[in-house]
């Protein structure tokens, strides 16, 4: 049986960066960013419209609020 690492609880994440077009299939070499993790998607979706807001003028520029969950088979 596998183990769940966050035991039940669930972990968020805000990640993006500048994509290469706005398609938003690639990103720009050195443009990841990653913020968190948050406890509560609220805390997420904070995090992420202040970052936006800082980055409204980059067309190209998009950050998604990603729910972690434990990988399939992996303890």
């Amino acid at each position: 049986m596998m183990s769940d690492p966050l035991n039940g609880r669930e972990i968020w994440v805000v990640w993006g960066g500048i994509f290469r077009d706005t398609s938003f299939a690639e990103l720009e070499p050195g443009t990841e960013e990653l913020h968190g993790p948050f406890h509560t998607a609220e805390a997420a979706e904070k995090a992420w419209l202040e970052r936006m807001r800082r980055m409204v003028d980059i067309a190209s520029h998009r950050l998604f609020v990603l729910r972690a969950v434990p990988a399939p088979g992996k303890p």
